[in-house]
């Protein structure tokens, strides 16, 4: 598949570079682009990661499975978003988290060390794209801390409140849509899903919420 390359230029990681130098510009950094299925592993946990991955388009979600097999959802991430770039930029290459499809998707790989390391010629892109990806590095902490602010709620009641209060936020309305399913939704919870699905009907009996599939409501 060809690159849009009218597609990369809106992307938060060229932000600021023109159309008519990405050609140019992900051919001296030795760019290259992978297609994964739903559920197909893109990175897998221990694994050596030497490329950023950059969403084209599809969900991808970062897990942390446990000794005993249970996963745990920890960011999901969508077109235009980074992965893998903390363990590339890092001292220890190998991944501390797995990453997959959560949907058909397509990733652009930047190897990392071509990102930080002029070319010969010195290309003018480098600077600003290590900014935005500084930048980008920045949001991504950002939904981590509010990953830390969900799980650290003593109850599922309060976990699930300060989930939607994020997303509420988010999306500047009472009601919105969230990109997770119930399954989903638990893993990122750190719950189990029936105790989930009970919680969200008590809630809405309470008149705290209310709900209909993936649209919700802050009453």
């Amino acid at each position: 598949m060809q690159l849009n390359f009218k597609q990369l230029a809106s992307l938060p990681i060229f932000n600021g570079i023109c159309e008519e130098d990405l050609p140019a510009m992900l051919n001296c950094l030795g760019s290259f682009q992978k297609n994964y299925q739903k559920d197909e592993i893109i990175l897998l946990e221990g694994n050596e990661v030497r490329s950023v991955g950059i969403i084209l388009s599809g969900i991808v979600h970062m897990v942390k499975e446990d000794s005993e097999g249970y996963q745990t959802l920890l960011v999901a991430m969508k077109d235009g978003e980074l992965f893998g770039e903390s363990f590339s930029c890092g001292s220890h290459l190998d991944a501390h988290v797995s990453f997959f499809a959560a949907a058909p998707c397509t990733v652009l790989f930047l190897p990392f060390h071509k990102i930080i390391h002029s070319c010969k010629i010195s290309c003018t892109f480098h600077h600003r794209l290590i900014e935005n990806m500084v930048q980008l590095i920045g949001d991504k902490n950002v939904q981590l801390m509010h990953k830390i602010e969900v799980i650290s709620k003593k109850t599922l009641r309060e976990k699930i409140l300060t989930y939607l209060q994020q997303q509420a936020l988010d999306q500047d309305s009472r009601q919105f849509t969230i990109p997770l399913s119930r399954l989903e939704l638990a893993k990122y919870l750190c719950a189990d899903r029936s105790a989930l699905t009970r919680e969200l009907s008590y809630m809405q009996k309470d008149g705290l919420i209310s709900y209909e599939k993936n649209t919700f409501q802050l009453l």
